[in-house]
């Protein structure tokens, strides 16, 4: 079983906290707090998920323990140890986080009051004297004696530890918590994981890393669970009862194809010799069907149906499966019951994002048929346009991507299948073509209204934004003009890039409240090849 993977949500918080902690350098503002705050508020969403994967690890362990204890004893044990190994890595870099807070912040008298004051409301989080001494004493070397020191110590043994259960080397990249680095200071100089964490960082900065360290020994400890877990899988069968079970290809087949389905039971890592009464047009099973039912023979714990699809409709199947308990000798009965569907040929086509194709962009669409394997369609499409299969096929279908090009109104998707040995007419579906909408050009997410002059100037360019267009298609501002009323006259200047010149800052700068400015013949390349002059945006200074 792999390991957990890194969500796209936990590498933006990753992310976020490379950058704030580089703008520390620049200002500790109260908006910089707060994004601190918001990225904390996340890691600590991240560890509570992390909590409640591994509580649900830990009860399958239990569970499976409680079943067969003495071929899952050796992987519990060693489950339980990661869980104690664990806990107790937590229990000391939380410690240490209460610690700092305490040692920073005054107010806080104690390690259970500041258990209880969340991030936001502690008034020293923008301090940074106290937390470097907290962590370093009066100077920076670095000793085992100190606590960035003693962290480092614990969380080498801890992950190398964890490597060694997973018979990794030291040196491998798995688990995280790294610390060998490379680490640099602002002037590009080699620092230790220690300086490079917590020396002269603000006391939000502290707290959010000691949580972002504690949900890597989470995600360390819920890899190493997996594997434990997977360990069983390879080696024992985990089970707490018998039942029948039937298990085909598919249920829905089309005229002149085979349903087949397999009934199967095992129990108790026992290979079992089945035997199965099966009764065709029946949803049921019932003792007197015993007498006319078709026997079938089973072999390796399973049992083969399977029936021609020759007749369009829906086909009901009704049996029992007989087996011996290996642990009592006695025979055992267990009924079962199905259906499968017959259906004519069809075609599904279906455009995954729009019900239009757009020229000059790359048009997903999902090309299927129920009861066909993908590798016997073949699609194709009306003259002027292109398409061209872009990865493998899934159960919903295999992707396509559409280009079509400019002068067609329509677009028509059809596709044969190869059916035994004869090539099918599936179907067809049309397709209106249409040009790509113009975007929205916006100069900080407005395009008309009021404004401050600090974030016209913070903005500095025209963004042309694709409303409600679920394409991966941009176009980029050429040129535009800026004009405004000064002293009653009128003052154009223009612009042949999207961002403002150094003749509009300076006028957006002198600019009194109330004024206007207008930003018009606003013209856009597309990655669609096509040129577009995009909306006026009427702007008055706040």
């Amino acid at each position: 079983m792999a390991g957990y993977k890194e969500t796209p949500r936990q590498k933006m918080i990753a992310m976020m906290y490379l950058v704030l902690t580089a703008l520390l350098a620049l200002n500790v503002s109260k908006e910089m707090l707060d994004a601190f705050v918001t990225v904390n508020e996340s890691v600590e969403k991240t560890k509570e998920n992390f909590s409640n994967k591994i509580d649900g690890i830990l009860s399958d362990f239990t569970f499976q323990y409680s079943i067969q204890p003495e071929k899952v004893d050796e992987y519990y044990k060693g489950a339980l140890h990661v869980r104690e190994k664990s806990e107790e890595l937590i229990n000391y870099i939380d410690s240490i986080k209460y610690a700092v807070i305490v040692h920073t912040d005054r107010k806080i008298p104690d390690i259970d009051s500041a258990k209880k004051v969340p991030l936001n409301k502690i008034q020293a989080k923008d301090r940074y004297s106290e937390p470097t001494n907290f962590f370093f004493g009066n100077d920076a070397t670095i000793t085992h004696d100190q606590p960035s020191g003693q962290l480092k110590k614990k969380i080498i043994e801890y992950r190398n530890e964890m490597l060694g259960i997973l018979n990794e080397p030291d040196s491998s990249k798995r688990l995280g918590l790294r610390t060998e680095g490379p680490y640099y200071d602002a002037d590009g100089s080699p620092v230790s994981w220690e300086m490079h964490n917590f020396y002269y960082t603000i006391l939000a900065a502290d707290v959010t890393i000691l949580n972002k360290l504690i949900a890597e020994v989470q995600n360390a400890e819920f890899d190493v669970l997996n594997a434990l877990y997977a360990s069983i899988d390879e080696t024992d069968f985990k089970f707490n009862k018998i039942d029948a079970k039937v298990i085909a290809d598919r249920s829905y087949i089309l005229q002149g194809e085979k349903y087949i389905a397999e009934v199967f039971a095992a129990a108790y890592d026992t290979i079992l010799e089945p035997e199965v009464y099966l009764m065709k047009g029946v949803k049921e099973w019932d003792d007197s069907y015993m007498s006319r039912a078709q026997k079938l023979e089973g072999e390796a714990g399973m049992v083969e149906l399977s029936f021609e699809g020759a007749e369009v409709g829906t086909h009901p199947y009704a049996g029992i499966i007989q087996i011996t308990n290996p642990a009592t000798g006695k025979d055992m009965s267990y009924e079962f019951s199905g259906e499968y569907i017959v259906a004519p040929p069809s075609l599904t086509v279906a455009a995954t994002k729009m019900n239009v194709f757009y020229i000059g962009v790359d048009n997903p669409v999902s090309i299927s048929a129920p009861g066909i394997a993908h590798e016997n369609i073949h699609a194709n499409i009306t003259a002027g346009g292109e398409l061209n299969p872009v990865e493998e096929a899934t159960e919903d279908g295999h992707n396509y991507v559409v280009r079509v090009g400019q002068g067609m109104r329509e677009a028509v998707v059809s596709a044969t299948a190869l059916i035994g040995e004869d090539s099918t007419f599936l179907g067809s579906r049309s397709f209106r073509v249409k040009r790509v909408p113009d975007p929205v050009a916006e100069i900080a997410g407005v395009k008309e209204g009021t404004m401050e002059k600090n974030t016209l100037l913070a903005a500095g360019a025209i963004i042309p934004e694709m409303k409600d267009f679920e394409f991966d298609l941009y176009f980029y501002v050429t040129s535009f003009q800026m004009g405004t009323i000064i002293n009653g006259d009128w003052i154009p200047k223009r612009a042949n890039s999207n961002r403002f010149t150094d003749e509009m800052i300076n006028i957006i700068r002198d600019a009194n409240r109330g004024q206007k400015f207008f930003f018009e013949n606003i013209q856009a390349d597309g990655d669609d090849g096509t040129k577009r002059t995009l909306n006026a945006i009427n702007l008055t200074i706040k």
